[in-house]
């Protein structure tokens, strides 16, 4: 069986990269396509083990900048040329790979790293702002496409049931979930035993860094936040002595940051959310929303607090409510249940659905005899 695989671009090794190593290493691919790719020789090696061939579209010579040309991403994708000897098209998609154009007798698989492009649903206001809204009035054609595009796939796979549910009401797609692979093995417990909080990520306007720092200013706790990004100066220059910003830092020092931290404190809307999964590696409880994928990967007064509003006061509210019960956390359940959320366990449940989906893709359907007989 030739099998290829299509993926969104390639600029940097995050977490929807570490799913796609995952697919390339179990699974035999013969041709592998991208939008874009201009990742680093060292990053590539990450998601695909050696060097291989990866065929991409002429958007390369845009570099870096290649998001500016986000409304003609539906007719670029189309320069993308699967082999029509194909007989399995596994695609990696948050944006646009659902769309590929596959041989007709091909399979294809997709998997949804996040609700498919956010940009030009539910977040359009952040991307179509400033110069940009002059883009805005392509705005439901681009919804149009999306939507049909949606259709492409043979079979969708949702990373969250948060995401799950989003395809039914965006889409009207009925779609299987399988939770992205976590690096657990990369983390160990620590003694949690100083006094801080701690948070990680992208500082971005949608990650909401924002409320989390007005939390702390009323709260006085100290706060350590790792992570860089464009909302970071900003931050810095109204938080108060009590927090710290780090910039971003390896695994290793993360790790004892995470590991000696009362618990990790997370306000995002997230589609799965792996940084709340790495701290739970490290048996540290999480201090998050009920709201997207921390509603799946943290269980409420077992490895974490939920907290149900998008406000300081309601986070500072469940820290309170922490505080209360933090002695009865324990370290290696905590620890435990981040192992749901393994590479092994990804890889095991995404070759069952693929496998069954290959099976109903060759049997031959009922003839029209069998069909009257059964009647």
């Amino acid at each position: 069986m030739k099998t290829a695989l299509v993926v969104d671009w390639l600029d940097e090794f995050a977490g929807a990269e570490r799913v796609i190593a995952s697919i390339n290493k179990n699974n035999k691919i013969d041709e592998r396509h991208a939008l874009i790719n201009i990742m680093s020789t060292n990053d590539q090696l990450k998601v695909f083990g050696e060097p291989v061939p990866v065929n991409s579209t002429w958007l390369n010579i845009f570099g870096k900048k290649f998001r500016y040309l986000l409304p003609l991403f539906p007719l670029f994708i189309r320069n993308i040329k699967v082999s029509s000897n194909t007989d399995l098209v596994i695609s990696s998609s948050h944006c646009i790979a659902k769309s590929v154009k596959t041989p007709k007798e091909a399979l294809h698989i997709c998997y949804f790293q996040a609700r498919n492009a956010k940009y030009i649903w539910e977040e359009y206001k952040i991307y179509f702002s400033g110069w940009k809204r002059t883009f805005a009035p392509l705005l439901p054609a681009l919804r149009y496409i999306d939507k049909k595009s949606a259709a492409n796939p043979d079979h969708i796979i949702a990373n969250s049931n948060y995401v799950k549910q989003w395809i039914s009401d965006t889409y009207g797609i009925e779609a299987s979930v399988v939770y992205p692979p976590v690096d657990v093995a990369r983390f160990s417990i620590g003694t949690h035993k100083e006094n801080y909080f701690v948070t990680i990520g992208r500082i971005e306007p949608y990650k909401r860094f924002d409320l989390i720092v007005d939390a702390f200013n009323k709260n006085g706790l100290e706060l350590i936040i790792i992570g860089d990004g464009s909302d970071r100066k900003k931050l810095e220059s109204i938080a108060k002595s009590n927090i710290k910003f780090t910039g971003f830092l390896q695994t290793k020092e993360i790790n004892n940051f995470l590991g000696n931290a009362r618990a990790f404190v997370y306000i995002g809307i997230e589609d799965f959310g792996i940084a709340p999964v790495e701290a739970q590696a490290t048996g540290c409880p999480v201090i998050c929303l009920d709201l997207g994928g921390t509603a799946e990967t943290v269980i409420h007064a077992k490895t974490g607090i939920h907290f149900s509003e998008q406000t300081s006061e309601s986070l500072n509210n469940a820290i309170t409510a922490f505080s209360h019960i933090e002695s009865t956390f324990k370290p290696h359940e905590i620890r435990e249940h981040s192992n749901l959320f393994s590479e092994k366990i990804f890889a095991k449940e995404f070759k069952k659905i693929l496998d069954a989906q290959i099976i109903k893709k060759t049997q031959p359907p009922p003839s029209d005899f069998l069909c009257k007989t059964s009647e």
